[in-house]
């Protein structure tokens, strides 16, 4: 048996740790010590505490990083506001993550979203496993790509930014054995990398997407909160918000006006904040809902864009309205609408919402896409994905 530390370091929302989480039940109950270093140890802590394993708190740069351009065209860009800006102040970040390897004397790293882990690892000579979704996984063998291809940008910001980097990492690497990085994408995917989504759903559209590995989407835990629908006629919305998008009260005003019966889960709501538009046709939740129950009976989600809710609603054969708050969440976005299969919001189409929203309602073509994703991935299951992932994670051990 090993010992085995799961790694989470980038990013934000409840998915990471809900990912790792069953790793490391099964992981443990298979006999392996396992371990936990968690970006956020309160937002997360319901998840994570009935675990008998020890959890602590991942070393992470918290501090502004200037100078960088406000909108990044790689998951390079992203890294340079995170550490990765400039060799020294990167040093700080590896030596730490060496040291809690160190602590609990791994001898394989998973990482979800935490290259920093999986540079700790190469400078260490453990071996590791990258899992989550495509974002974090890019393409292997080749430089990051832009997040927004037609987009246009500056001569050689990518190859700048990937440069930056690649030198930060290798400078970082003078301590230990590792071999030097030659291109960033090797500390996002590790030795190994597990997708948990299906290539119909890659941020990245990869050319090579036979090559890789891929479990689809996790299924979500049993539990959650019965789906209680406002009483009356019109079509069930299930609508998964955050109170940080601007204009919450209008989206849900065009949902009214639709005369849809809208069940809306906010946490700001759970947490005490005012509804942002009280009106009978509109049940807000208490708690985290139960996503395979609300969306069996639902006409249609209303979500930001997180990897999570797409892959459930499309597992249950319904069309989304897409309203992404940020990079990831707009490439997610991208992947829904080239599948058919939801329609895409920006802050820009807001004053279009209401033309949207009746086409994501009305359009025979979104629901039969959505209809036939489900159909190709019918028989999705928690725990044969969880085993699946497990074994290929014990398999690095050999």
């Amino acid at each position: 048996m090993a010992r085995i530390h799961l790694a989470w370091e980038l990013g934000n929302g409840l998915g990471h740790v809900a990912r790792l989480k069953p790793l490391a039940v099964e992981l443990a109950r298979r006999g392996h010590e396992v371990s936990m270093g968690l970006r956020d140890l309160v937002a997360t802590r319901a998840l994570w505490l009935p675990l008998d394993l020890a959890c602590v708190q991942a070393p992470v740069f918290l501090h502004q990083t200037v100078g960088l351009p406000r909108r990044s065209a790689s998951l390079a860009e992203i890294a340079l506001g995170f550490g990765y800006v400039d060799g020294d102040v990167l040093d700080a970040l590896h030596e730490a993550w060496r040291a809690l390897l160190g602590r609990f004397e791994a001898e394989l790293v998973v990482a979800d979203y935490a290259p920093t882990a999986l540079l700790a690892a190469r400078s260490l000579g453990l071996r590791s496993v990258a899992v989550g979704l495509s974002f974090a996984i890019p393409p292997k063998g080749v430089s990051l790509p832009a997040f927004r291809p037609d987009e246009p940008l500056e001569p050689n910001r990518l190859d700048h930014a990937e440069a930056r980097f690649v030198r930060a990492a290798n400078h970082a690497l003078r301590v230990g054995d590792g071999a030097p990085v030659r291109l960033a994408s090797e500390l996002f995917r590790g030795d190994r990398a597990l997708l948990c989504t299906w290539p119909e759903l890659d941020c990245y559209a990869r050319a090579d997407a036979p090559a890789e590995t891929w479990f689809g989407i996790n299924p979500p835990p049993d539990g959650g909160a019965v789906p209680l629908w406002p009483a009356g006629e019109g079509a069930r919305v299930f609508a998964y918000l955050k109170g940080g998008y601007p204009d919450l009260a209008g989206v849900l005003r065009t949902l009214v006006d639709r005369g849809c019966r809208t069940l809306c889960y906010l946490p700001d709501v759970e947490a005490g904040a005012p509804v942002p538009l009280a009106h009978p046709r509109i049940a807000y939740s208490d708690a985290p809902v139960n996503l395979v129950a609300a969306l069996a009976e639902g006409e249609l989600c209303v979500c930001h864009a997180g990897g999570g809710t797409i892959g459930q609603s499309l597992l249950a054969g319904v069309p989304l309205l897409l309203l992404p708050m940020q990079t990831e969440q707009e490439l997610n976005a991208r992947a829904v609408a080239r599948l058919g299969a939801g329609a895409v919001a920006t802050r820009k189409m807001l004053p279009e919402l209401g033309a949207t929203l009746d086409r994501a309602l009305a359009d025979p073509g979104m629901r039969d896409a959505a209809r036939a994703f489900a159909s190709r991935h019918r028989g999705v299951a928690r725990d044969a994905q969880t085993a699946a992932l497990c074994d290929a994670i014990e398999a690095e051990l050999a």
